[in-house]
């Protein structure tokens, strides 16, 4: 286990930020990089020009934004409107999340009823937290409440502990 060296929350080896205060891990493991032989290069570059580049990945979802929970594997697309907000259903809760994380153990992951939204403008994508009891990272970093950031393809949104990583098809 790796301890960060902000708060002391142990976190799982090749972690790169605290899950708990988002302090970088980088220097935390024993991990280094290897290096790779020149003379593979070559023989890989040579089965790359082998391999077929016509064939595009199989997708049934034509919309231009999605969100991808990584945990589930699932694929929700963002389609009709230009905000969603994000959260999860309550019994007896009168205001829903236009995205519901609740079949996503949402309760479990501490996402709040109405955790943040996601606005789809122009050339531009923006995550908002919305006041959520757990918060909301952007690629391991807190953001403040009810201040919008821009997001961009790729890009991991933690609610709670919930990860969520940002596809963009342009």
């Amino acid at each position: 286990m790796i301890e960060c060296p902000n708060c002391r929350h142990k976190e799982l080896p090749g972690t790169l930020f605290c899950s708990e205060c988002g302090t970088q891990l980088t220097g935390a493991s024993d991990f280094s990089t290897l290096t790779i032989q020149r003379g593979l290069t070559g023989q890989l570059d040579e089965v790359i020009k082998k391999v077929p580049q016509t064939a595009e990945p199989p997708t049934s979802i034509t919309a231009t934004v999605s969100l991808y929970i990584m945990d589930s594997g699932q694929i929700l697309p963002l389609e009709g409107r230009t905000e969603f907000t994000l959260g999860r259903s309550a019994e007896g809760q009168p205001i829903l999340p236009d995205i519901d994380l609740a079949p996503y153990r949402g309760y479990e992951y501490g996402v709040s009823r109405l955790h943040a939204s996601i606005t789809l403008g122009g050339q531009q994508i923006l995550t908002t937290d919305l006041g959520s009891a757990n918060g909301t990272r952007l690629n391991g970093q807190k953001i403040p409440p009810h201040k919008p950031y821009p997001v961009n393809h790729g890009d991991i949104i933690t609610l709670g502990k919930l990860k969520i990583q940002l596809l963009v098809r342009r």
